[in-house]
């Protein structure tokens, strides 16, 4: 049999994106998610279990035979509840974590967040800045690191994976709305004046970061990854803007009146824009990938310009299949409800 990995929300956007590299490696990949797998390319490809890692036994079942397991599945800001959240992304996270030591895996891959850091205070936030999480998607997964560090000391190899926000194509989520405008000609609107320099992520590069983590001999750290090179959110989505030759404008919003305004269109369930993106993309935001590029030779191929045009044109070229599709993963659009209805105006 080949090398066998278990990818836990294996059915999402990161999930479907690491599963083909994997395969292409010669993995036997298995793919374990309460949702269906949705990907064309990989049905009859990979195995999928369905199953809820909040579910000790379907998690046990899932993880015989395996021999690595990338732990991807998180519930995300716009499930609001914070019980869920916790429920899945620190009880589910124990669950594969406990069956990962009783199986005896060679290398658990836990995928973290750069919302760790919280609102950035010390540029470039590195691995060893103080952890202040916003939200409850950050604090828990700054519990999930605490956990996979308890599972460290009881024998289970664990490295850790801080990402910034990832794009590629098939990603939608919050940056519909700005794929939307670009296409139809509407306005972009930024909290602040968009000269705040931004950091993203290639989820290509995201998948040779958690590739090359699980596949080290280095074990037990922790690794941020952002994209090689970025400028302000003006310039990069500028760049596409100009490139697609859109009548697109950028319109910044005063910052403090429009973090209240979506405060209260988030509290009322009238937006999916949660604190983590109203606090974050006003300020300049980046981390340090030294360490990764040290330990593992990671190093990102792609900028944010890159990445930014990659993911607008699948958005353009599979626009009419997608519109009007909703949910709450990366992998669909989200409802924007009462922030649709002011874009169109």
């Amino acid at each position: 049999m080949g090398k066998r990995v278990l990818v836990t929300g294996g059915t999402g956007f990161l999930g479907c994106h690491l599963s083909r590299r994997l395969r292409a490696l010669g993995y036997d990949v298995t793919l374990f998610d309460i949702a269906e797998l949705t990907a064309k390319d990989l049905i009859g490809k990979v195995n999928v279990i369905k199953g809820d890692v909040r579910n000790k036994k379907s998690v046990k079942k899932a993880m015989a035979g395996q021999q690595y397991v990338i732990h991807a599945a998180a519930a995300l800001p716009i499930q609001r509840s914070r019980k869920l959240i916790f429920d899945v992304n620190v009880e589910g996270t124990g669950n594969v974590l406990e069956a990962a030591l009783l199986e005896k895996v060679k290398r658990v891959v836990f995928i973290s967040t750069t919302a760790m850091y919280g609102v950035p205070k010390h540029l470039p936030e590195t691995e060893e800045s103080p952890i202040d999480p916003l939200g409850s998607y950050g604090e828990s997964k700054a519990r999930a690191e605490s956990l996979c560090h308890e599972y460290e000391e009881k024998g289970l190899s664990v490295n850790i994976i801080r990402p910034k926000t990832f794009l590629g194509p098939e990603r939608l989520g919050v940056f519909q709305l700005w794929f939307e405008a670009i296409y139809t000609g509407h306005r972009i609107f930024l909290l602040g004046n968009g000269k705040n320099k931004y950091q993203l992520l290639a989820v290509s590069d995201v998948t040779d970061a958690i590739i090359k983590t699980m596949q080290t001999d280095v074990t037990g750290e922790t690794f941020n990854i952002g994209a090689r090179e970025f400028k302000t959110w003006r310039k990069d989505l500028g760049f596409i803007i100009k490139h697609e030759k859109s009548s697109t404008k950028i319109t910044g919003l005063p910052v403090w009146p429009s973090q209240v305004i979506l405060a209260f269109l988030e509290l009322l369930h009238l937006s999916p824009i949660a604190a983590w993106h109203y606090k974050t993309l006003p300020v300049t935001s980046y981390v340090s990938t030294e360490k990764a590029e040290r330990l593992l030779g990671w190093k990102a191929k792609k900028s944010n310009q890159d990445l930014l045009l990659e993911s607008y044109l699948w958005y353009k070229k599979y626009r009419n299949k997608i519109i009007g599709k909703t949910g709450d993963t990366h992998r669909v659009g989200w409802n924007f409800k009462i922030l649709n209805l002011v874009s169109r105006f």
